[in-house]
């Protein structure tokens, strides 16, 4: 799988930079081509002459040769690689990736690499433990990076716990796992919904509910990322995506919504709506604004189409259904009901009891259950994590 992949490999300080020798041979022997990267305290742990021996490339450490004078060009570099593999990474060059510093050939060419970067920490337990070190791993995983998990087990320091890197052979195994995810989905065309929708009382008001997107939008980059072509669906928000793949249609109300699902859903492979729709609409939307004369002001309300469950009701045998569910009680049991009314595969459920779940939050706590009774429990996350945790699920519930 890794045959003609290019990886580039940047090594920074920890006693974990020895084992990258045993993870370029590993990958030169599947028929990667690798460069490396060394930052200057690097090299106290691993010599130069040994990865460039191994990667069969030069070892590039510095902005400019100082024998020649030749500048060693980062963007090149940083376009170079299909993949970026940033091993180990150590809590300080940590921190730098996580805040945009610059001052080192390879943060210089974290910040140019147009390729998916992953990173393998290695840092002593109580490093590891420290909030500052979960804060900064969590801005890399909002920026897209993914995380390779630390093993527990003896350190350098004597002590024994969590935070040594992942022995080559797992980082290897996860560097396959990436190439094979990147085409998991191509040839499939996705519709996704995302966000929430507002429906409007006056020309200045709107009823809407919290949903900020972020979902719905980690999803998408997810099929993005997998090869597949995204209809993405959005309601008002400010999340942000650009893809060559990707075709965003913004909405407001959940007919425009409906309008738009129903004209697109027959051309795709599946759909994923994770878009917050409003229930109800005012029955009669004001010409101007309602100005406040009375201490009280009633609105008639009435129902807005079920979007997903019109769309279920159109689901041939060939597609596959994906809706949510938030709930503030009886998670599961509701969310047991919708997936059947709604012809659904798979119901992704997520409840408000859950701290750091549900709206505006970057992180989700979810229980998946699918078409089989199946239900499947996930800890908390970073949407982006818990974005792949239902790719990787639907992707196997769907062979």
């Amino acid at each position: 799988m890794l045959e003609g992949k290019r990886i580039v490999i940047g090594i920074t300080g920890g006693i974990a930079a020895y084992k990258i020798a045993f993870l370029i041979r590993i990958l030169k022997n599947k028929g990667a081509e690798v460069k490396c990267i060394l930052t200057p305290a690097s090299s106290d742990f691993i010599t130069p002459l040994t990865v460039s021996t191994l990667s069969q490339n030069p070892a590039y450490i510095n902005f400019w040769n100082k024998d020649n004078g030749e500048w060693t060009n980062h963007v090149e570099l940083g376009a170079w690689g299909d993949l970026m593999l940033i091993a180990p990474l150590t809590a300080n060059t940590l921190a730098k990736l996580a805040h945009g510093f610059c001052d080192n050939l390879l943060t210089a060419t974290y910040l140019s690499a147009k390729c998916p970067v992953m990173v393998a920490p290695a840092m002593d337990l109580d490093m590891y433990d420290h909030s500052t070190t979960h804060e900064n791993l969590s801005a890399l995983e909002k920026h897209g990076v993914k995380l390779i998990p630390v093993e527990e087990g003896f350190l350098a320091s004597g002590l024994i716990g969590k935070g040594r890197m992942s022995e080559p052979e797992t980082i290897a195994e996860e560097i396959e796992r990436f190439f094979i995810n990147r085409e998991s989905m191509k040839g499939q065309k996705v519709l996704i919904t995302a966000g929430p929708t507002y429906e409007a009382i006056d020309p200045v008001r709107f009823i809407g509910n919290h949903s900020s997107g972020k979902m719905g939008f980690a999803l998408a980059e997810n099929c993005l990322e997998r090869g597949a072509e995204v209809i993405l669906v959005a309601g008002p928000t400010q999340c942000k995506l650009e893809h060559k793949n990707l075709k965003r249609i913004d909405i407001r109300t959940a007919e425009e919504m409906l309008t738009v699902t129903k004209k697109h859903f027959p051309e795709c492979s599946g759909g994923i709506f994770a878009a917050a729709v409003s229930d109800y609409r005012p029955k009669d939307i004001a010409d101007q604004k309602i100005k406040k004369y009375d201490a009280e002001m009633q609105i008639i309300m009435v129902k807005n189409p079920d979007v997903l469950q019109t769309i279920g009701a159109t689901k041939s045998e060939k597609q596959w259904l994906v809706g949510f569910a938030l709930e503030t009680n009886d998670a599961v049991e509701h969310g047991a009901s919708k997936l059947k009314k709604k012809n659904l595969d798979l119901i992704v459920i997520n409840t408000l009891e859950d701290e750091g779940a549900g709206f505006g939050h970057d992180t989700n706590k979810i229980t998946l259950l699918d078409i089989n009774n199946k239900t499947t429990k996930f800890e908390l996350s970073s949407k982006k994590v818990v974005a792949n945790n239902i790719l990787e699920y639907l992707l196997t519930l769907k062979k």
